[in-house]
């Protein structure tokens, strides 16, 4: 291994371990597959309430599923420690995620990438997100190409990860 890459992994750890050690809050954004049985909705509401709670800032996107959960969890805790970003504007969201979206506080709407495919509003609304947080928790599909790409760039940021799969 290179000396420069082994700066690297050492840089890496080194903040890894001060964001682990941190006991103040942070701002955590938390992404997720859609595609979600309501039984690990209700854990990742319970989870995301307990951050909320704990002081942490909860950034995440307005899809149903995962962020849906998220968006829930935040809001009973305390609404104002959440951000939802769109990747689209809010009139392109489906109907059952606009009703929840209208009660949040602190709402980004991205209408200029209402020309874009979802795929890709959302491959940039993700990249947002990351660049806003210190920590990143994700729920995916080992082929959530999206979601895993997202992993992999704020890896690249230097952020913690932490990647649950559901299969």
């Amino acid at each position: 291994m290179s000396q420069s890459t082994d700066l690297i992994n050492l840089d890496t750890l080194a903040q890894e371990l001060a964001t682990i050690q941190q006991t103040g809050s942070k701002k955590i954004a938390l992404l997720g597959s859609r595609h979600v049985p309501i039984t690990h909705q209700n854990l990742i509401e319970m989870m995301t309430y307990a951050l909320v709670l704990s002081g942490n800032r909860i950034i995440t996107s307005g899809a149903t599923g995962t962020n849906s959960a998220a968006i829930k969890g935040a809001t009973r805790a305390d609404a104002n420690l959440l951000t939802v970003i769109l990747p689209q504007s809010l009139e392109r969201q489906p109907l059952e995620s606009r009703q929840q979206l209208e009660q949040v506080m602190h709402l980004v709407e991205n209408p200029s990438n209402d020309n874009m495919s979802l795929a890709e509003a959302s491959y940039l609304c993700n990249k947002e997100i990351v660049s806003r947080c210190q920590q990143l928790i994700c729920f995916a599909f080992h082929d959530s190409r999206t979601l895993l790409q997202t992993c992999q760039d704020a890896e690249e940021q230097r952020k913690v990860v932490t990647l649950f799969y559901f299969d």
